[in-house]
């Protein structure tokens, strides 16, 4: 899920295009988790996959 920044306008997205987002994003969830050394991914490594800010940074 792709989320706007505040303040921005958004429109509503078309279902299909959701669904190809969150294929895509799964993808790189998975590819980075096969890379990864330990046995699951740390919650700042998946939100640098996913291209958003941790909590702590909001």
């Amino acid at each position: 899920m792709r989320v706007a920044p505040p303040g921005t306008a958004t429109v509503p997205a078309d279902p299909d295009c959701v669904a190809l987002a969150e294929i895509e994003l799964c993808g790189e969830l998975i590819i980075a988790a096969s890379a990864a050394d330990g046995e699951r991914l740390s919650a700042d490594r998946i939100d640098e996959v996913l291209r958003v800010a941790g909590a702590k940074d909001r």
